[in-house]
């Protein structure tokens, strides 16, 4: 633990039964109530803390663990309703330099508080442990290193935490609803009303110092006049009164709140996020829509919305109400019910993360929909959203892409880091299913809901009318799918099948006289495990069969079982932009107005089926790193410029260096007889030849302006281009970077950005002067994978160069793939590390190398984004 002026003095972690305590470091006016919880500790946990039963050993740790702070010693406290219920402190023990360090710790968790995860034990952390006995005392030691199942046990604490916290709020045993006035119309009548109308099944009490019963509801003045304390109170009350309600609610013991209101300024805002963190209270809002679960034990409505939500199994989180409203009513109108819904607002508290984890517990949801607009922690995030994602689709609609890019961005990385890309980045190493539309995500949850799978991107298109078929197979090969050709056997049978001057290739086009029974069995050959991964069915209205037993309508929805390929239908003549079919087999059949819309829910599902079938991937481990090293150079170099900034190419190449990261041979000079000597030493004859690039802090494009000198031949070329570039720049020009020529392979770029939110983005693509031109590059948050290090390098239009383009043979993928591996790892073990731009890397088959480097660094603080905590304060702005 270390001292952070920018870090908050204390955080909120949710414990196993779903509570929360608050954890900050030990003050000296902190003593008494560290005595008190020592001195009612039984004796059996005195003699495990301190090995006797003795009541001054109390008095001593009281005075240490609140004695103002010296070197080496670090003391935390855990707190619930302002009392102290877990002490954890260090002891740095002494080692000599290089060795590493090592310390003593010692937890204690007050009498009663066991069991509920304040003071997890060693073999629980999920670090790897060793024990040996020391004489008569058993000495266990912690390894700190952060490997995969650290990250599990931290997932599997904070999945059980964060469930229990919720079930109060979804799952609530009463409610009751502050603010619910008289009149009708007002937001708080109209929640009262749906949770009656919805048949809650637990007590329901209105707040309201005017009345005594409202809409056949008991009415209370207050909170605390209440009969019981209800698990949830919404609160639909004038923004200057919510701090005070929520802080009756808390006082009272009440375990969530849903703030529907919204216009909170400044001090009303941190009055109500300081109450629910210091009552342990979960937040919904506020400004927001409220929040509904469909389970029969409670079939809580706490929602103003027009029509209740249908029970059903897709879970669905928003930021915005007005999304929110439109996904229940589109939903609704689909036939898909939700297993629960949340208005997030504001988010001061719950999270898309928190339904995400509900969600994965909760036996009745099996589909994931959520509209977020901002994240607050998206690495954890990131975790919970591919194990989920796993079991079951998650969608999102991926808002906010219109957000201009950085501005003044310094580097080619900065440059081509916008939001759109860092949040593609997420959902698609996170398996989500990221939609650009409310449209587009119904369209794609409806075929999600009614069909499985498709094994691949191969589709295909059946039609009674020709240029409907070919409308719909330019559908789908602009979304990214296939129209293969049938094979020679299976056209064949279609022939035999289908009517007299029916076309089996790809698209078929089955002609207008096609009965129900031929478009039947021409559906059960195409989506039985074959040639395609999914059926694609156009239908226009004719005359001929159209609403009698002929309708080939009825092949849809009369299956007599279920197919083993999707099948969707578009109907031409729909008015609605997607409906359900009920089928016979019991799976409905989605059928959209348009074939863009199937086509583009197939490719969403083709894709996402991909991403499931593949390995999850691993982080691997690096040989020959050096982080220490590394963290030691960057701190030498932010001692001497406080700020930060741009290191020159030794720092640089020092840096690489630590993580193996290859470079080409390269000397730095400031004059320029010590440049013509560099260039003497770097080629191995006369004839060789060499590159002059001018240096200043800051410069980035080289070319553009004039900065750098190629193919010079000789000591006189090389001192003639010293001179110029000295008489060009001037002071400006702090030395010259030498380098030999590099051999001619495929320029690439690599580099890393350190987002305020999202953390380290690494990025990759086609480099050189057409980094920026072209643009063509792919994105990946850090820490990669193995499996995120090879889609990266597969994802740019250009990959086909790496792989052999035209008899061509490939470059070192293997080095290419350990360059992005190793300049990930950096970006995670250095958080100074705000940019880095790799242009030119140049790929060959014998090797990879980086002929231009430029690193910036800042002064920041490295905190762990897994480990699972509640949101601290922010800056509160109205």
């Amino acid at each position: 633990m270390t001292d952070a002026p920018d870090r908050p003095d204390t955080v909120h972690a949710l414990l196993a039964d779903g509570s929360t305590v608050a954890i900050r470091p030990a003050r000296p006016q902190d003593r008494d109530e560290v005595l008190r919880m020592h001195r009612e500790m039984s004796p059996g946990a005195t003699r495990l803390r301190f090995f006797a039963v003795n009541p001054r050993y109390a008095q001593e740790t009281a005075e240490r663990v609140c004695a103002p702070g010296h070197p080496g010693y670090r003391a935390l406290l855990a707190l619930a309703d302002g009392r102290v219920v877990g002490v954890a402190e260090y002891t740095v023990l002494p080692s000599s330099p290089g060795a590493p360090v090592s310390a003593d710790i010692a937890l204690a968790v007050a009498e009663g508080r066991h069991g509920q995860g304040i003071g997890t034990l060693f073999a629980d952390l999920g670090l790897r442990t060793s024990r040996h006995f020391d004489g008569t005392e058993v000495r266990c030691t912690v390894h700190l290193e952060e490997d995969e199942h650290y990250l599990a046990a931290v997932d599997r604490r904070g999945r059980i935490a964060d469930v229990a916290s919720l079930r109060p709020l979804l799952l609530p045993r009463s409610v009751a609803v502050a603010g619910a006035g008289r009149r009708a119309g007002s937001v708080g009548r109209a929640v009262l009303g749906n949770l009656r109308s919805g048949g809650f099944t637990g007590p329901l009490y209105a707040v309201n110092p005017h009345a005594a019963v409202i809409e056949g509801t008991p009415a209370f003045p207050s909170v605390a006049a209440l009969p019981l304390v209800p698990d949830l109170v919404v609160l639909a009350v004038p923004a200057p009164a919510v701090p005070e309600v929520a802080a009756q609610c808390g006082a009272a013991g009440v375990r969530a709140l849903v703030v529907l209101t919204a216009g909170l300024d400044t001090g009303q805002a941190e009055a109500l996020f300081t109450c629910c963190r210091h009552h342990g209270m979960r937040l919904v809002g506020p400004n927001c829509l409220g929040i509904a679960d469909t389970a029969e034990e409670t079939r809580l409505n706490a929602t103003f919305a027009a029509h209740p939500p249908l029970p059903g199994c897709a879970g669905v989180a928003v930021q915005s109400g007005g999304v929110g409203i439109a996904l229940l009513e589109r939903f609704g109108r689909l036939g898909v019910g939700v297993s629960s819904f949340v208005s997030l607002g504001d988010k001061y508290d719950v999270s898309g993360n928190d339904m995400l984890q509900w969600w994965e517990a909760d036996p009745r949801t099996r589909l994931a929909v959520l509209h977020l607009e901002s994240f607050g922690n998206p690495r954890a995030f990131s975790r919970t959203a591919r194990r989920v994602a796993r079991t079951m689709p998650v969608l999102t609609v991926d808002a906010g892409r219109s957000e201009a890019g950085r501005r003044a961005a310094a580097s080619h990385t900065a440059a081509a880091a916008t939001p759109t890309m860092t949040r593609g980045a997420l959902f698609t190493q996170a398996g989500i299913i990221a939609t650009r539309s409310i449209a587009e995500l119904v369209d794609t949850t409806a075929l999600l809901h009614a069909q499985p799978l498709p094994a691949g991107t191969r589709v295909a298109v059946v039609s009674n009318a020709g240029g409907a078929g070919v409308l719909a197979a330019d559908a789908c090969a602009d979304a990214g799918l296939t129209v293969p050709a049938l094979d020679p056997g299976q056209a064949a049978e279609l022939r035999e099948i289908l009517p007299p001057g029916a076309v089996t290739g790809n698209p078929v086009d089955t002609t207008a006289a096609v009965t129900a029974d031929r478009m039947r069995s021409c559906l059960g050959r195409l989506a039985a495990p074959g040639a395609v991964d999914a059926v694609l069915v156009v239908l226009v209205p004719t005359a001929l069969a159209t609403g009698t037993r002929d309708d080939p309508l009825l092949a849809l929805t009369d299956a007599p079982a279920r197919r083993s390929r999707p099948v969707t239908a578009v109907l031409l003549d729909q008015e609605a932009p997607v409906r359900l079919l009920a089928s016979a087999d019991g799976r409905p059949v989605p059928a959209y107005s348009e074939p863009r819309s199937a086509a583009r829910a197939l490719a969403h599902a083709a894709r996402y089926a991909r991403w499931r079938a593949e390995p999850p991937g691993s982080v691997p481990p690096l040989s020959g790193i050096d982080p220490a090293g590394a963290t030691a150079v960057v701190g030498e170099f932010l001692t001497r410029h406080p700020g930060g900034g741009w290191p020159d190419p030794r720092v640089c190449s020092a840096l690489l260096d630590r993580y193996r990261i290859p470079q080409l041979p390269w000397a730095w000079a400031e004059d320029e007889d010590t440049a013509v000597a560099a260039a003497g030493h770097l080629v191995a004859d006369e004839r060789g030849r060499v590159a002059v690039k001018a240096y200043w802090p800051g410069l980035v494009h080289k070319t553009d302006l004039g900065a750098l000198r190629l193919d010079l031949e000789g000591p006189d070329q090389v001192r003639h281009a010293y001179r110029d570039l000295r008489a060009r720049f001037g002071d400006r020009m702090t030395g010259v970077l030498i380098q030999p020529m590099a051999r001619r392979g495929v320029e690439l770029f690599a580099g890393v950005v350190q987002d305020e939110v999202f953390g380290p983005l690494v990025l990759f693509g086609l480099g050189g002067t057409a980094t920026e031109l072209l643009a063509d590059h792919a994105a990946r948050l850090a820490p990669l994978t193995d499996r995120d290090a090879h889609s990266l390098l597969t994802a740019p239009r250009s990959a086909p160069l790496l792989f052999g383009y035209r008899g061509g043979g490939p470059v070192d993928l293997e080095g290419l793939e350990q360059l992005l591996l190793r300049l990930s790892r950096m970006a995670c073990d250095l958080p100074q590390l705000a940019e880095a731009d790799l242009n030119p890397v140049v790929a060959r088959p014998d090797g990879v190398a980086a002929l231009d480097v430029r690193l910036r660094l800042l002064p920041r603080h490295a905190h762990d984004p897994y480990l699972r905590r509640l949101r601290a304060a922010r800056r509160w702005r109205a």
